[in-house]
Order: structure tokens, then sequence, then C-alpha cells
């Protein structure tokens, strides 16, 4: 049922996987820098096929602006049997957004950099603008393993947080995982969209994911992103 739902949803949004572009083309700085991060096994690596259809959104909502679209480097892990692993895994996710966030600040300053992600990326991007990551006590042996925040000379660059299908503070509670605190520098920036029944994001308790978390690609929720970025980038 899962498998062939995606299936519908990349028919329907007619996903085609982007080539790498030239040397010259990644050099060269873009007006806007989406930097996403794909959800659990999202089919279409690396963006992912919601990642795929903001690429659109944001790209149909600048026209005119050079527009550069990068995937989160991370295994968008579905194994939770090993929570330790997976929260390895998470980490090495938001602390290689950190880096990408600070070296396209540092080597374009005039670049307007948005930040994005879908389910599980989307709570990866919460995390890589948070002011602190908070443990629940269970955990407090590995708070040293936590990302540090961006430094504060980092948010300007950042014009826009845009959270597709976020888990809720339930869904993270229950499974004991740190909830999301966007940053206080970050939280006027920030975009979330939780497309109605979703239970990932709606504050249903923890469980797989339903049918109307997979329709982001399809249901309007990508155009509306864009039309965030566009009013401030």
């Amino acid at each position: 049922m899962f498998v062939g739902s995606v299936l519908i949803v990349l028919a329907l949004v007619g996903v085609t996987v982007p080539q790498a572009g030239t040397a010259d083309a990644a050099r060269r700085c873009a007006d806007v820098h989406v930097l996403f991060a794909r959800g659990t096994a999202e089919t279409a690596p690396p963006l992912g096929v919601t990642g795929i259809a903001f690429e659109r959104s944001v790209r149909a909502a600048l026209p005119g602006k050079r527009v550069r679209v990068e995937a989160v480097s991370y295994r968008a892990s579905s194994d939770f049997r090993d929570k330790l692993a997976f929260a390895h895994t998470f980490i090495d996710g938001v602390k290689s957004a950190q880096t990408r966030i600070k070296q396209i600040a540092a080597a374009c300053p005039s670049t307007d950099i948005v930040v994005g992600g879908y389910s599980q990326g989307a709570a990866l991007a919460a995390y890589a603008v948070a002011d602190d990551v908070r443990m629940p006590p269970s955990y407090a042996a590995y708070q040293r393993y936590t990302p540090k925040p961006l430094p504060a000379s980092i948010a300007p660059h950042v014009k826009a947080v845009v959270l597709f299908g976020p888990p809720s503070d339930r869904f993270l509670r229950d499974a004991k995982a740190p909830t999301m605190h966007v940053g206080r520098a970050y939280r006027g920036k920030t975009a979330r969209y939780c497309a109605a029944g979703d239970t990932i994001c709606n504050g249903a308790r923890l469980g797989g994911p339903n049918a109307m978390h997979l329709l982001y690609p399809v249901n309007g929720m990508t155009d509306a992103g864009a039309r965030f970025v566009a009013r401030r980038a």
C-alpha cells in the first residue's frame, strides 16, 4: 500500500532525478540557495519526492532569479530498531546541514539561504537552526553528542525555514526524542505545513505514516511554501 501510494505520487508529480551541473555552475553564487532534507527512506533521493516538488514550486515563484537547490547529505534512515545508531545518522545530518549553511554564507554572502525538509528531514532542518537540543532525561548521557547552535552571524543569511509534515511534539515525546525548538532568530522566518489528517504532524500518538503524509508534493503545500520563500527572498 505504501509503495503503491508513492508510485501514484511519483506519477502525478512526473518526478525526474536532477542531474549534477557543471563545476562552473556549482561555483557560481545563486540568488537563492535551498538546502532541503528528504523524509525517511523517501524515494527519488537525494532530494526526495517532496524536495523535487518544492524545487519546482520555488523556481516558479521566483522567475528571473538564480535558484540552486541542494540536498542535505544524510541517510534518512528507516531503521528505528537501533535507536542509538539511528540518532547518530540523524545528528550527522544536522551537522552536515549546519556545515553547508555556514559554507554557503561564507562563500556567497549575498545569497538568500532557505532551509527546508519533509518529515524526518523537517525535524533535521528545525534542529539545524535550533538554539539548543534538549535531550530527554533518559538520554542525558548523550547530550555531548548533540549539535551546537549556528553562530549568531549566520541568521541574517537564512531568509526562510520551511517544514513539511514535521513530527509533532507528542510524536517526538512518544518516540523519546528531543522536541523541536527553532531558534529565536529563525522563528519569524519559519513556516510549518501539516496536511489535515497527517498523523505524523497533527498531534496523534506515535505510529507509522498514513496516506495524508505522502501527499505534500501534490496537495498544494509546496506551492504555499514557495510563496512564503518568495515573500522573504
